[in-house]
């Protein structure tokens, strides 16, 4: 199973604590780390959201091996065009290791602040189907490309340079949704990243995406399955910095698809995920200060499950 970090970047997060936990997942031997893409955090923790594209270009700079990526950019307030530039730009720096995560934006208050229209789900649905087209084309030709969208124009646009796979970076299309999200994945995604649902409902929405990549004449075992969770350690286990203050850390324990307890707990819980279908896991790691639990987990969790 792979396993990789999962950072809010704005929770918060600053340059040394993003370096100091990109250090940590090359060499704690994590599969990746992934971040969100925000503005603008929670109420009780605004202070600190580092810009995406930077911190991935850090990243890509100072690692060997791991994936980095986003999950996921809103294309509500990511022009396409500018984000499949930014992400050609890292992922040719970062030699393929790019995952690029995509997805409608949904946080009122950032787009209120900047300035940003949401839009009705449907507005927000059409618009990402629209800008996946787009960076899809963009990020994967050598030729010249035209599009002709209602939100999106390409005219015999190119950009260079970029990683040459022709099936990279990958497209991550996140979220749960049977009636929207699923037939976009079906459709564009590389991978699909489900939030935290419980085994048996995962199980349920993966037959379900097969039979849509079926529909779509694509071949189920070409989309990557994975998901994205939280992590808590049980009292005996903490370590110091593992509550950050003004987070509710027992609505984490008790939610869905969430790894918590002992080691030996979160070990089996990963099992039963790869059981039920799940490939890989985003692990939520909230308090970027705790790298002594980091530590714990990368040395009892994750040897078990590799």
């Amino acid at each position: 199973m792979l396993v990789s970090l999962m950072i809010e970047g704005s929770f918060g997060l600053d340059w040394p604590r993003w370096q100091r936990m990109v250090r940590c997942a090359e060499d704690l031997r994590f599969d990746g780390i992934y971040r969100s893409d925000h503005f603008v955090g929670p109420p009780f923790l605004r202070s600190g959201a580092l810009e995406a594209f930077s911190s991935l270009t850090w990243a890509a700079d100072h690692t060997e091996r791991i994936e980095i990526g986003t999950l996921v950019s809103p294309v509500s307030f990511r022009d396409p065009r500018i984000l499949a530039w930014q992400a050609t730009s890292v992922n040719d720096l970062a030699q393929g290791r790019l995952r690029l995560g995509l997805g409608t934006g949904w946080l009122e208050e950032e787009h209120t602040a900047f300035g940003f229209e949401l839009g009705s789900l449907d507005e927000r649905f059409s618009r990402l189907e629209e800008a996946i087209q787009v960076v899809k084309l963009l990020t994967r030709s050598d030729t010249p490309v035209s599009f002709a969208g209602e939100r999106f124009t390409l005219r015999e646009a190119k950009l260079t340079p970029r990683w040459p796979d022709d099936h990279s970076p990958a497209i991550i299309i996140g979220g749960n949704g049977p009636k929207r999200t699923l037939p976009l994945v079906a459709k564009y995604g590389d991978e699909w990243n489900n939030i935290a649902s419980p085994n048996d409902d995962f199980i349920a929405l993966n037959k379900h995406l097969d039979r849509l990549l079926i529909a779509e004449s694509r071949d189920p075992a070409s989309v990557r399955r994975t998901q994205m969770c939280h992590v808590y350690f049980d009292e005996e286990h903490a370590t110091p910095g593992t509550n950050p203050e003004g987070y509710d850390y027992d609505l984490i324990r008790h939610s869905p698809g969430a790894l918590a307890g002992s080691p030996s707990q979160m070990v089996d819980t990963l099992l039963a995920k790869e059981a039920a279908g799940i490939q890989g896991v985003m692990v939520e790691w909230l308090d970027t200060d705790d790298i002594d639990g980091l530590e714990l987990f990368a040395n009892t969790v994750l040897p078990q499950v590799r």
